[in-house]
């Protein structure tokens, strides 16, 4: 990774920990996702699973664990008031710090207040991303092409990530009613949330299939969407098609900030190139498509 791209993604990264960390010391509203993104001079569309990649840990779980460092350093206060510092930083009561203390430090505040070696431990702990940092994938084989857009029939599914399949079947009997099934050329997937992050029931994913130009209309919940056009990082991944997410973070992480690109608001997609019905898992083949902005 070239040194100068690597400070500069470090340096935006550290830019959004540093606001919130001023934010809960301070005791000011927190920012939202959009504002984060501008701190870190990325694109708001994709900053939350760029934010994954490079950390580790959602910002929702980087602010819950800041929120519990500095609530550690305020007990460290003489005289501090369980009370007091559970609302200075941010938490409705006492008694949702003392379920957070417990839950991550399995420990009271009151203990932890009253213990000095114990909270130095947990502060330390505290100081570092909590989600596990993949290893480097080797020879990451990444191009950068000119896609060109093309049309897809979209069905959006809510719920858990391992249902897909009946997503995709729901879309694929409407197409083999329609006569459509042997246009099939293209079988796309979007993840509107990130699987790993979200509760099964929260889970958003558009299903799609591109059968090439369609002219006829398409019934409700079934949409339109256009992918491709203009510049994409194309990583090809090889293996289960559960492992696009963490091909996708390594992308991001390892290629993204020595490519002097940057990401453009558009959908990040995986075009599927073969049948998990046909094909081992071991040798599916599945294409990263992920959007990128002028040079």
């Amino acid at each position: 990774m070239n040194r100068l791209a690597q400070i500069r993604q470090r340096h935006g990264i550290d830019r959004v920990i540093a606001q919130l960390q001023r934010c809960l010391r301070e005791g000011e509203p927190l920012p939202d996702l959009e504002a984060l993104a501008a701190t870190a001079h990325q694109s708001p569309y994709h900053f939350h699973r760029l934010y994954r990649a490079l950390t580790g840990e959602t910002p929702g779980r980087t602010v819950a664990r800041l929120r519990l460092a500095q609530a550690l350093h305020l007990l460290g206060k003489p005289g501090a008031r369980v009370t007091d510092v559970a609302l200075q930083v941010g938490f409705e009561s006492p008694q949702a710090l003392a379920r957070a203390c417990r839950r991550e430090l399995d420990a009271t505040p009151a203990t932890l207040r009253d213990d000095a070696t114990l909270r130095a431990h947990w502060q330390r702990h505290l100081e570092v991303p909590a989600g596990d940092q993949a290893e480097p994938i080797s020879a990451l084989q990444v191009r950068v092409a000119e896609l060109e857009p093309f049309e897809v029939v979209v069905l959006r599914k809510q719920g858990a990530f391992d249902d897909l399949d009946r997503a995709f079947g729901t879309l694929f009997t409407w197409a083999a009613g329609e006569g459509l099934a042997e246009q099939l050329q293209h079988l796309v997937g979007i993840a509107l949330n990130d699987h790993r992050d979200v509760a099964p029931r929260e889970c958003l994913f558009d299903c799609g299939m591109g059968f090439g130009d369609l002219a006829r209309p398409v019934p409700p919940p079934l949409r339109r969407l256009t992918l491709g056009g203009g510049d994409h990082a194309v990583l090809r991944h090889v293996g289960s098609y559960a492992g696009l997410e963490a091909a996708t973070d390594a992308l991001l992480r390892q290629w993204l900030p020595d490519s002097g690109r940057v990401l453009r608001d558009a959908p990040l997609y995986y075009h599927y190139l073969d049948d998990p019905e046909d094909v081992p898992e071991a040798i599916l083949r599945a294409d990263i498509c992920v959007p990128l902005g002028a040079r």
